[in-house]
């Protein structure tokens, strides 16, 4: 496998780490700058409600520029705006500093997975893509312990700083090992177009919106719920966060696995999975010993969450509109994000933070029936041949996450 696609995955990694990365500090920051949870809840929301509004026009705009410019480009930026963020002295400079380089984030993911695609060639596309993907899948379940370390162990600004380094070191792997890329100079706009007419594709990426939203309703504040209802002390959470990671990257990992054999039954299993526990974490929040257990297995069932929806979206997209509709992932995956910690601000502003449970649950169980609705039924058995081939290459790539 070219190394340019193992950096690529390291960029993704910086990139995300420095998207997630202040959940574990989220009530440390909310300390620092004197704003409550839910303000300091918009470090999270405000960065994915930018990626989600800005990334199909910052992609389009961007088509033309070579593409180990522009990744270049973004991984600089993404450095900059960590350090900016480590020297912040009150919250708006540091809302300002993560708002910037989220205007390219979306850049980056959907330059890297077709630049990888392109560098490995047809018949190595399948796993090269999943390379890029899991510096993703990685940054998701370990982004958030090692910046909830690095703060319990120096201060907050240390956690912006390792974000900062970690981009600092993809941007000069990429600037000087990765070969120019140069932009097509006629990007087709046919496959773009394709998708747009099939109302099944719409539904499913509104159904990953809903399901992302229920994830981090309450995800997004686990480190507040750990704090205040299980009253863990800063260092317990970072370990909690870090076993979380940690099985989260096993349960990811068996996701894909079942996905490959059976994509409804494993959604709709994940969605009935995720619930469970997020009840359970309500009745026993307060008993030390079995949050530790159910934090555990929570890691495990939610990191599968995006891969999850990932493949809920691309389960039977004809291969022409493949392109575009990953195009859109991100756009709908942030927007989730955006949605299910503004609305986990809302309820917490209001009722407390245990009762933050009461949002996620009402909306994966919406998500777990939105599974059983098929609007394209006319169109099954067309895309069924069109994407008998594809599919099993599909499932595999992501699934290597």
């Amino acid at each position: 496998m070219n190394k340019s696609i193992y950096i690529m995955a390291l960029g993704a990694f910086g990139i995300i780490t420095t998207e997630f990365g202040v959940i574990g500090i989220l009530p440390t920051l909310a300390k620092e700058f004197q704003v409550s949870i839910d303000t300091a809840g918009w470090l999270l929301s405000a960065f994915a409600l930018t990626v989600a509004v800005a990334g199909p026009f910052t992609t389009m705009l961007t088509a033309k520029i070579n593409r180990k410019t522009i990744m270049c480009a973004v991984l600089a930026i993404f450095v900059i705006s960590n350090l900016l963020s480590a020297i912040s002295p009150n919250f708006t400079m540091l809302m300002i500093a993560r708002i910037v380089p989220a205007f390219l984030h979306p850049v980056f993911w959907a330059v890297s997975m077709s630049a990888a695609a392109k560098q490995a060639g047809p018949k190595d596309a399948p796993k090269a893509i999943s390379v890029v993907m899991a510096g993703l899948s990685v940054a998701t379940v370990l982004g958030v312990p090692i910046t909830t370390y690095m703060a319990d162990l120096f201060d907050w600004r240390a956690s912006f700083i390792l974000a900062g380094i970690i981009n600092l070191v993809a941007f000069a792997a990429l600037a000087l090992f990765v070969p120019s890329m140069p932009a097509e100079e006629k990007p087709s706009a046919e496959n773009q177009v394709k998708v747009l007419d099939k109302p099944q594709v719409w539904f499913k990426l509104f159904t990953s919106l809903i399901i992302v939203a229920g994830m981090f309703a309450t995800y997004g504040y686990l480190a507040e719920y750990m704090n205040k209802i299980s009253h863990m002390n800063g260092t317990e959470i970072s370990i909690m966060l870090l076993v979380f990671g940690v099985t989260g990257i096993v349960g990811n990992w068996l996701m894909g696995i079942a996905l490959s054999k059976n994509v409804a039954l494993t959604n709709r299993l994940f969605l009935l999975s995720l619930i469970a526990i997020h009840l359970l974490a309500y009745q026993f929040g307060g008993a030390f010993v079995p949050m530790v257990i159910i934090i555990s297995v929570w890691g495990f069932i939610h990191t599968g969450g995006f891969l999850s929806a990932n493949i809920h979206i691309i389960d039977g997209v004809p291969q022409q509109a493949l392109e575009s509709v990953n195009s859109l992932m991100p756009s709908f995956f942030n927007a989730g994000i955006t949605l299910g910690t503004l609305l986990g601000g809302f309820i917490i502003a209001r009722y407390g933070i245990h009762e933050v449970i009461w949002l996620s649950v009402p909306l994966l169980l919406l998500a777990f029936g939105f599974t059983f609705i098929t609007l394209d039924k006319k169109q099954k058995t067309i895309e069924a041949e069109e994407t008998e081939e594809l599919k099993p290459e599909t499932v595999q790539a992501v699934s290597c996450e």
